[in-house]
């Protein structure tokens, strides 16, 4: 059973993404925007999937919330170089949202994420070999 049993929409603004194609890397001030989105219920199978006309699967419900992440390697070198914000694992979202410490987010990205604490491998177009 997933511990976060939803969906991670993520969004990269395009500037950043643009150079991140060309160069590999995530420049300075990119920003990752994390809609969180709950996956439809109630499980009808042990695995927590459900069953609709389209087949077994997950399927998306009502939104969650949202994170916002951004590469500032001055800023934020405490937390890898990136700043991990939540605006609520819930609806509706905070208006703000104050930074979270080392071991609430970016110690699980720096172990286990694949290139520069970012989950790439999760990502089919952020995951250049």
């Amino acid at each position: 059973k997933a511990n976060f049993p939803e969906f991670h929409n993520v969004y990269i603004e395009p500037v950043s993404y643009d150079i991140y194609k060309k160069t590999g890397v995530f420049p300075e001030g990119t920003i990752f925007f994390k809609e969180l989105q709950l996956t439809k219920g109630p499980a009808e199978n042990s695995d927590g999937s459900r069953s609709e006309p389209s087949g077994r699967g997950y399927f998306p419900g009502v939104l969650n919330g949202a994170d916002v992440t951004v590469k500032d390697t001055k800023r934020y070198a405490a937390t890898g170089g990136w700043g991990y914000y939540n605006f609520n694992h819930s609806e509706p979202k905070a208006a703000t949202a104050k930074l979270k410490s080392r071991d609430e987010c970016s110690v699980c990205h720096e172990q286990s994420a694949k290139k520069d604490s970012v989950w790439t491998q999760f990502y089919p177009r952020l995951d250049m070999k």
